[in-house]
């Protein structure tokens, strides 16, 4: 999940750095580093810890250009032997990397073997050695020898102290983009386009081993021949604005209540007497043609998946699963021409997500991607592609992201139910109009924030909860007790209401609170039952239920109501609960909300 920066041109290669860092930041929380090339030698710093202590201890001299890092931990302790840059032992080379070698320790062995010592316990060391070990004076010839003893994943960025003209990168299924200016005689390398100061740059994405000479005035593009190749040249749309919390404690708060707005943006403009999708590349033909749906993610767009399987079998009446992407790369999934493989990562970057999509292409099934970056690798890897339109998401936490992909995906299941003669217009036009409420209905959510706060209060002591649903509730259950234990640190999990008496009742008891999801008509009568048999145990109960029920107080210890929707469209509101009951058992126990601890936004390596 590193994120990995570089800038060669006229002005101060620090200063730009370090600016690009504080917007990739989001990829790694450990350590941080930079480093460059002052008089023939390689100078750099680097200290565990956020941004904040480099910054903090920073003392370079003018560099001639720089490259800097962001780590999130994988191979070695969190210190500053273990940060970006790392040296060869000669200290003429030095490397950030963004990615995991998984033959590393055999690579280490044999150049321990040669004499060679080391200073970190990294598999990065290890790659700045080998590219050394092949350096006859020409950078790129050494970076491709190398490459070829590399297995893994990763997005490289190379200097060399006797070539402080130019800065070597190189990836392999790992997000890199190299952007240079047509004004200026600049150039930058970063794991996010997103982290360009400017809108104006040519952008080209390096992948399958390519290897980019990057100087002031020119890139040049090698393939695994050495051969110079010409790359597709993009033009990005970036928001330069820096992020702002607006006066929120935390991202996440003002993310939360974002989403009476993201959610409009998402709906708008996808539909006009039946719903359609601009962007959306994939023929009527192809999608008419499918007869079954197989639905990647992790984490929370797993959860998203999960909630968009339901809804395609409800509405459109097709098969269809949903797969962790980390299990998925590694079945032998029973799917073909006529399956959609569904693609959903808010980043578009994940870098399991990406790996199963990858290996689904030999089974020539049509693909979607579902993200919210429209640079993304998952944008531009998929056939078609469907954009959240829920601006920067820069807390850990997802939250708008969720709620704008449950969005889309609800709109997409409505669409394949037209497209197979499921639902009439008349039929869509009234589940749409449902679906426009929605914004609303956060907002009457947003309002007892009070309410919620105090009864999160109630609820921070414990260190274990119990989380249940049914139907369209056990998504999003499962999501309510992702975000606890993502941000408050404690024992969190989701299971079917239904399963409670085939193992997990023998967990209750007073000090394992139970939080229920009963906004679902059609299980309500059924998940009354079963809190009746958590009283039974002794377990505190907190219950989120739409606001017609009124039963639900006599058996719950705390009511929190949403407004009264039909089934598939509950878990909006559901969810925003969750969300902010989360954040203020967070608070209330003093956690990092939006830097939690041993996470990164966007997961990048497996």
């Amino acid at each position: 999940m590193c994120g990995v920066f570089g800038y060669i041109g006229i002005r101060n290669p620090l200063e730009v750095c370090l600016s690009g860092l504080e917007k990739l930041e989001y990829r790694g929380y450990d350590s941080s580093g930079i480093g460059g090339i002052f008089e023939g030698q390689i100078v750099l710093c680097k200290k565990a810890g956020k941004l904040s202590a480099l910054k903090n201890s920073i003392q370079l001299p003018q560099i001639s250009l720089a490259i800097a890092h962001t780590r999130w931990a994988t191979h070695g302790k969190v210190n500053d032997e273990n940060a970006h840059p790392h040296l060869d032992f000669t200290q003429s080379i030095a490397l950030i990397h963004n990615g995991i070698i998984e033959n590393y320790k055999e690579l280490k062995n044999d150049l321990l073997k040669e004499g060679i010592t080391f200073s970190s316990d990294t598999d990065t060391e290890v790659i700045a050695n080998l590219i050394a070990k092949y350096y006859e004076g020409d950078l790129v010839q050494a970076l491709n020898a190398t490459l070829s003893q590399l297995k893994g994943i990763f997005a490289l960025v190379v200097i060399h102290k006797d070539h402080p003209d130019q800065i070597i990168a190189a990836a392999r299924d790992c997000p890199l983009s190299i952007g240079y200016s047509d004004q200026e005689d600049e150039s930058l390398i970063s794991s996010d386009p997103n982290a360009f100061e400017e809108s104006n740059y040519n952008i080209v994405f390096l992948k399958d081993d390519e290897i980019a000479k990057v100087q002031k005035k020119s890139i040049k593009i090698y393939n695994k021949n050495l051969d110079i190749i010409s790359k597709k040249i993009e033009r990005l749309e970036i928001d330069i604005r820096p992020p702002s919390k607006e006066g929120f404690e935390h991202y996440m708060l003002k993310e939360i209540f974002e989403q009476p707005l993201t959610i409009k943006k998402a709906l708008l403009g996808r539909y006009d007497e039946d719903i359609f999708f601009e962007e959306l590349k994939l023929s009527t033909d192809v999608l008419k043609k499918i007869k079954n749906l197989w639905i990647l993610g992790c984490g929370t767009s797993s959860h998203a998946g999960r909630i968009a399987s339901l809804l395609v079998e409800d509405w459109a009446r097709l098969p269809s699963s949903v797969e962790i992407a980390s299990e998925a790369r590694y079945r032998n999934p029973l799917i073909s021409e006529e399956t959609l493989i569904v693609a959903i990562s808010q980043s578009g970057e994940t870098a399991d997500t990406l790996a199963a999509l990858k290996e689904t292409k030999k089974y020539h099934c049509p693909n979607l991607g579902i993200c919210n970056v429209k640079n993304s690798t998952l944008a531009r890897e998929t056939d078609g592609v469907i954009l959240l339109k829920a601006g920067p998401e820069i807390s850990v936490c997802s939250t708008k992201a969720f709620t704008s992909q449950i969005a889309v995906l609800t709109l997409f299941s409505l669409y394949l139910a037209r497209l197979h003669n499921q639902l009439s217009k008349s039929q869509v036009k009234t589940i749409f109009e449902e679906l426009q409420e929605i914004p609303k209905h956060i907002e009457t959510v947003l309002n007892q924030l009070p309410t919620i706060q105090a009864i999160a209060k109630k609820y921070a002591k414990f260190e274990h909860f119990f989380f249940m649903g049914r139907g369209y509730m056990l998504p999003t259950a499962m999501e309510a007790a992702l975000k606890l234990k993502e941000i408050s640190y404690v024992n969190a999990n989701a299971y079917p209401a239904g399963e409670l008496k085939h193992g997990p009742i023998a967990l209750l008891h007073s000090q394992f609170p139970v939080v229920a999801f009963c906004a679902h008509k059609k299980t309500r009568d059924k998940i009354i039952s079963n809190l009746t048999e958590v009283k039974a145990r002794g377990s505190p109960v907190l219950a989120i239920a739409p606001s017609d029920d009124s039963e639900i107080k006599e058996i719950a210890d705390d009511v929190i109501y949403v407004p009264k929707t039909r089934d598939e469209l509950a878990p909006f509101s559901s969810s925003v609960v969750g969300q902010l009951f989360a954040y203020f058992i967070a608070k209330e126990r003093g956690c990092d909300i939006d830097q939690p601890r041993n996470l990164a936004k966007s997961v990048t390596v497996e």
